[in-house]
Parts: C-alpha cells; structure tokens; sequence
C-alpha cells in the first residue's frame, strides 16, 4: 500500500501520476494502467485539456473511485466571479465525477488578488465538489494573504521541485504551515536520466537515476507526480 502524506485532515498518497500532456488514448491508458499496477492519486487540471480522458481512465481502471485520490485544478484566467464556478462545473462534467478530493488554483493571478478568489475555491468545498483545497504555484507572500482570507484549511502547495531547482526556502514555510506539497516535474524536465551524480547513486543502489531523485523527495515527504505513458516506467 502506498504511504499517505497528511495534512489538515487529507491524507495524500505519497506519490502520484502526472498528467500534463497527456492526450487521447494514451491518457486514457496511462491512467487506467498505473491505477491497476497500484497508483491511488492522479492529477489533472482544466488547463491540460484532458480530463476527459483521465476520467474515462480512472472508470476503464475498474477501481472503485473511493480508493483514488483525484487532483484538478482552476486556471489562472477563470478566477473571476462566474467563470470560477463555471470552470469546476466543467471539470466535473469532463470528467464524469460529482466531486474531486483536491481543488487547486493553477497560478496566481496577476490581475485579482487571492482575496478575491480563495473565498470561491473554500465555496466548492462547501458545496461538496471538492474534498480538499489548495494552491500551485504560491509563494511565501501569496500563502500568507491565501490563509488570511480562507475559511477553509488550505492543505496544498504545488510547486516545481527537483535536484536542479532549489525550493528549501517555500518547502520549510509550508511545513510550518502544516501544508504539503507535491512536486511537478519531479524528474528535473528530462534532465535526471543520465545526470553523471544521480547515475553513480542509482548505480550504487542498483536503481534509476529516476528512482533515486523520486526517493529524494518522498524522504522529505514531498509528493512528486512524474509523468509516463510507458508502462515500464510508470
């Protein structure tokens, strides 16, 4: 069974399948492939166009959606009154589900501050189209107005987050936060395979180099969402 990450009441499995270009029957496939090798959390967004399909994926799968922790997410340009809404309906109808277990805002936006659209994702939680809300791509200073304004526990924060890229500084604020976070582009962009420090790790462990910069994260309890429509990868 995979490991759970909890926080403020959700309890995340510890690693997930990205979805992010993703498309047709590969999408499909992918998603119903890794649920029956023993993934139980996939991520998705309105933005990826392809929710469509993970949900299609996720019922091909055969299980139970009890089991599955599911991610979307509302892009930066629908956070307005109206198209908020109008895009978690979307979501929800594409997918062929009354409710996902994490509702994320995509990125910030540069036009509205959060006071002015939190109030809106706390909403669906509300009305029971989301388990769990959060965040992507937040910083310190957005976290800080984000909460202030919440009435309900913001309980993620997804940011990019590999070997390569250092994000000491926001992983220890969310951990003091009582916040998880889950990492896109956990495998560096396609930097990892091959990278001459990883490989002699991996070698020594008898690993991937992939395998060893996902372990990095998950012994942090980061939540990293690499994304294959390989099976041998996945």
């Amino acid at each position: 069974m995979i490991p759970v990450i909890e926080a403020k009441g959700a309890k995340i499995p510890a690693i997930g399948l990205g979805t992010m270009t993703l498309k047709g029957d590969a999408c499909v496939d992918a998603v119903s492939a890794a649920l029956g090798m023993g993934y139980r959390h996939i991520d998705t967004a309105a933005f990826y166009g392809n929710e469509a399909e993970v949900g299609e994926g996720i019922r091909k799968s055969g299980v139970s959606r009890d089991d599955i922790f599911l991610t979307t997410k509302v892009r930066h340009t629908d956070l307005a009154a109206g198209a908020f809404e109008a895009s978690v309906t979307s979501s929800l109808e594409k997918l062929g589900l009354p409710y996902v277990d994490l509702l994320l805002i995509h990125w910030p936006s540069q036009e509205l501050q959060p006071s002015d659209y939190i109030p809106r994702l706390c909403e669906a939680k509300r009305n029971g189209r989301a388990k769990h809300v959060g965040v992507a791509n937040f910083t310190r200073a957005l976290l800080d107005q984000a909460e202030a304004v919440s009435s309900e526990p913001l309980v993620n924060n997804q940011i990019e987050m590999h070997p390569f890229l250092d994000a000491r500084t926001i992983v220890a604020d969310c951990k003091r936060r009582g916040i998880s976070i889950t990492a896109y582009c956990p495998l560096g962009r396609g930097r990892i395979p091959g990278n001459e420090m990883l490989e002699r790790i991996a070698k020594t462990h008898g690993k991937t180099e992939a395998q060893v910069a996902l372990r990095w994260l998950v012994q942090q309890e980061i939540i990293p969402i690499p994304r294959t429509a390989t099976p041998e990868k996945l």
